[in-house]
């Protein structure tokens, strides 16, 4: 019942804000319009949004950076190299620099730090590089999840994770860092306060995405090798399953916690789901390959980037419908909002950041 009041409550507030100021429309009432082409040294994998000033791409073994922008005039403000002292963070048995390789970042929630995840570390030591296909026995090397101080933009955290790590997210009461190990098929669970691990928990063939509802209380997991959502309170870690559909890859909430959406890669659907009836509610093809997700603040759209289709979808909410769907560039692999600009940020694979105004 408290989800229900939270979710009417939020519908009214909507509504409200919409009578009252035309201009406080939501979303989906909006169109995409392309604003800016960012190119330079850069060939991202992913994009994340601080919601507070700063906009992060993580560029892979490719160009070992993450480059940080300004969300309002999407200026480069600083690149970061991955390049690190395991030795400087207690880890003695790897003397000298490494590289890393970032995949997927996430903000810390007071806007302090960046978390990146590598898909594997170059140097001395390590000498089996994960793969895309892979499993628990097949050896490959283990890796680590990195901190930027936002202060100085300089690495100033290590994390020992599984092998080849993906998406990392950070719990809204700043307690918890997340990070989904691919070839390990686990997550792992850290503290803030002890910087230690916590829990690892077995998630099945090629954990990716990572969502977290607002009170903190739950994780949800995306088992893309499969066909399940894995719900993981972070009470107690126990868990719960989700039979979403066939390979989910990305996944979101809605701000009050009563739906998930996910991508199904294969299928090149989005798929939306009831979390109090615990059942489908609707699933609509936006292209082939639909890859990474991301959700107005506002929870009345949703941004699909679709690999193979080369195009950017935006699908409504209430109906899951697609309400536009542009040409956005070659291999377009992931995808941020930002709510204080109400833009969204898509990286596109082959060295370029497409920036689209919701207008």
């Amino acid at each position: 019942m408290k989800t229900k009041r939270v979710s009417l409550l939020f519908s009214a507030m909507l509504i409200l804000a919409t009578l009252i100021n035309p201009a406080n429309a939501t979303t989906d009432q909006t169109k995409m319009v392309l604003l800016n082409t960012i190119n330079g040294a850069i060939s991202p994998k992913s994009v994340s949004a601080s919601n507070s000033g700063l906009v992060s791409a993580h560029n892979m073994m490719y160009r070992h950076s993450v480059t940080l922008y300004d969300a309002q005039t999407m200026e480069l403000k600083a690149t970061v190299s991955d390049s690190v002292q395991l030795s400087d963070f207690g880890y003695a048995k790897y003397p000298g620099n490494y590289k890393g390789a970032p995949v997927e970042g996430a903000f810390s929630p007071d806007g302090k730090y960046l978390y990146f995840s590598n898909y594997a570390m170059y140097g001395k030591g390590f000498t089996k590089e994960g793969h895309d296909t892979c499993s628990p026995a097949s050896g490959y090397d283990t890796s680590f999840l990195s901190r930027i101080n936002l202060e100085n933009n300089k690495i100033d955290a290590v994390y020992p994770v599984g092998s080849v790590p993906k998406v990392v997210k950070v719990t809204p009461d700043n307690k918890y860092i997340l990070v989904s190990n691919w070839c390990s098929y686990t997550v792992t669970i850290i503290s803030v306060e002890t910087q230690k691990t916590v829990k690892s928990i077995k998630i099945g063939r090629y954990p990716r995405g990572i969502s977290i509802s607002s009170d903190s209380q739950f994780a949800y997991v995306a088992e893309m090798g499969g066909s399940r959502i894995h719900r993981i309170s972070l009470e107690d870690f126990s868990v719960q399953h989700i039979p979403i559909g066939s390979n989910p890859r990305a996944i979101e909430l809605s701000p009050d916690n009563t739906k998930l959406y996910a991508t199904l890669n294969i299928s090149g659907k989005v798929i939306a789901w009831d979390l109090e009836a615990n059942k489908a509610i609707k699933t609509v093809a936006t292209g082939k390959s639909a890859r990474s997700l991301a959700i107005s603040s506002d929870g009345s759209s949703l941004f699909v980037v679709n690999f193979r289709s080369g195009t950017l979808s935006k699908v409504r909410t209430s109906d899951m419908k697609v309400i536009q769907n542009i040409k956005v560039c070659v291999e377009p692999i992931g995808v941020t909002y930002d709510s204080e600009t109400s833009r969204t940020w898509v990286a596109c694979y082959g060295g370029s950041i497409k920036v689209f105004e919701n207008q």
